[in-house]
């Protein structure tokens, strides 16, 4: 049974058997990803996988998502792109300045494209101050090669390559703040690029490129009009270079699913067509939605056109695209117990994280983490994050405070356009007290001294619709006490809200003790 029914909205789910085809856009339906009856509602993926690009290699799927500071970017598998599980990131540090000093907020990974070429997985990627980058991977799971650094250039966005059947090699790219997309000849390697480009389009906010071909088409995939306003645009030549004549081809219409857009075109093994966008979705960021397709005079129709006006709409419930491999819905890894040798490949650090404070194996069974010196949370290191996925959930964590010193604070944190954080704080006689940190401002609770195994429990509850957050702390893992007031959040630094775990301190890293985290539980409203 799905967790949503354990925090009891089952009440206000829609359970009715409407056709498809009559179903209002404007239904207030929270179901999201698979329904276990054949069908599926969207969101498919209610989690920040923002700018998502997706690729069919055989009889499986793959994604990748931009993910900005966060390390790295992940790669999820799909059999059905309805049911998704991680396997894989691209790289867990970017070598460049700023990164390991929590200084780039919004920088690292923008929108990325993912292509199957030579028997190699592709990724290209632009930073917006540090230019072009690629690696490859025979296996998605990885290993992956470094970032190679292609062009060394400010301003550049959202790449996408095409190889096309003659030998020769394209890269399309839009320029920071959206437009216009310029295509290059690039090296078949992958490595550089030939030329300095052709400017093929210029329309509002263009951006998103992805390039592919078609019955002897070359098309570009973009959303246009910006994130939370925008619309897909479809456009399409003879030549790489234009003239272009295009399509919209999704639009919020009558639907409240803003800025349907940027994502990818994806086909089945029997030549059926699939589109995925995202939706800008507040604390969660921006969701997965996925559309059925149908191609007419050599353009996509996507969803339905509720409002009649001949462009595409979302749809909130559609048959999946394929059977299901799994027998029950999946969604990507959340909880951690700790007991590996390896953190859950779920798990992403906030801007490089210094391993050389982090262990696995000083004591089975628990991740212990060394504070690092720092100001408040947002300039904390080794912060370890997770998407905030689902309309609501519960998080839940055991930490161990016996080894912390003068000065150290760690905990649970939940980030986003603030940092909100409980946990235990070291004050200066040593004594360890409950606190919660509230962009960058402590507030003491109570000294813990009802514990004689010298840990505590911390929860965060989350209704993201409602944008409502709240802490709790427990002293037996049972009874649990309210931390704080409730408080909302929202997505910031262009992704969206997430829980975690953190540890810093006030002192000198030298003077720093040990933090220790056992079985962190997360549940959602699609477990």
């Amino acid at each position: 049974m799905k967790y949503i029914a354990q925090l009891l909205v089952a009440a206000s789910l829609l359970t009715g058997s409407a056709s498809l085809a009559n179903q209002s856009p404007q239904d207030n339906d929270e179901r999201w990803g698979d329904l276990g009856d054949g069908t599926f509602a969207n969101p498919v993926l209610n989690a920040d996988y923002s700018d998502p690009d997706v690729i069919r290699v055989g009889e499986k799927y793959y994604m990748t998502c931009s993910e900005f500071h966060f390390m790295g970017m992940p790669i999820l598998e799909s059999d059905d792109m309805v049911n998704w599980h991680i396997i894989g990131q691209v790289f867990d540090s970017i070598g460049l300045d700023g990164y390991s000093t929590m200084d780039k907020y919004g920088s690292g990974s923008w929108a990325p494209a993912l292509r199957y070429h030579d028997g190699k997985f592709w990724i290209f990627v632009c930073t917006p101050g540090e230019g072009l980058f690629m690696a490859t991977a025979e296996n998605p799971a990885g290993p992956w090669s470094e970032l190679y650094n292609v062009k060394n250039v400010s301003g550049w966005e959202d790449p996408c390559p095409l190889w096309d059947e003659d030998g020769n090699a394209y890269l399309g790219r839009s320029q920071l703040g959206g437009g216009p997309i310029i295509i290059h000849r690039m090296a078949t390697d992958g490595k550089s690029l030939l030329d300095d480009g052709v400017k093929v389009y210029e329309g509002p906010t263009a951006e998103g490129t992805k390039l592919f071909k078609r019955d002897g088409y070359y098309y570009l995939s973009i959303p246009e009009g910006g994130v939370g306003t925008g619309w897909q645009t479809v456009l399409r030549s003879k030549s790489i270079y234009g003239p272009y004549e295009g399509r919209r081809v999704l639009e919020t219409g009558s639907t409240n699913i803003n800025g349907p857009h940027q994502g990818a075109l994806v086909d089945t093994p029997d030549g059926n067509w699939w589109f995925f966008h995202f939706q800008s979705a507040g604390a969660l960021g921006r969701v997965v939605h996925l559309q059925p397709v149908v191609w007419e005079g050599g353009f996509p129709i996507i969803g339905t056109d509720y409002d009649h006006n001949g462009v595409g709409e979302p749809m909130k419930i559609s048959t999946v695209p394929l059977p299901s491999k799994t027998g029950t819905p999946v969604t990507p890894q959340t909880s951690d117990d700790f007991d590996s040798k390896k953190l859950g490949i779920q798990w992403q650090f906030n801007h490089n994280p210094d391993r050389s404070r982090i262990s696995l194996e000083s004591r089975k069974g628990w991740l212990a983490v060394a504070p690092l010196p720092a100001p408040g949370l947002r300039h904390c290191r080794n912060q370890l994050t997770q998407k905030l996925m689902g309309y609501r959930g519960e998080v839940m964590v055991t930490l161990d405070f016996a080894q912390m010193r003068a000065g150290d604070f760690a905990g649970l944190e939940c980030i986003g356009n603030k940092f909100m954080a409980i946990g235990v704080k070291i004050d200066s006689k040593g004594v360890p007290q409950l606190c919660i940190e509230s962009d960058g401002e402590q507030t003491s609770l109570e000294v813990v001294s009802d514990t004689s195994a010298d840990c505590v429990y911390l929860r965060l509850d989350f209704d993201a619709t409602a944008k409502k957050f709240q802490f709790y702390y427990s002293l037996d893992g049972t009874a649990f006490v309210k931390a704080g007031a409730v408080f909302e959040m929202s997505d910031g630094d262009w992704k969206g809200c997430r829980t975690g775990l953190f540890a810093y301190t006030g002192g000198n890293a030298d003077d720093a003790g040990t933090a220790y985290f056992d079985n962190y539980n997360y549940k959602h409203d699609g477990n």
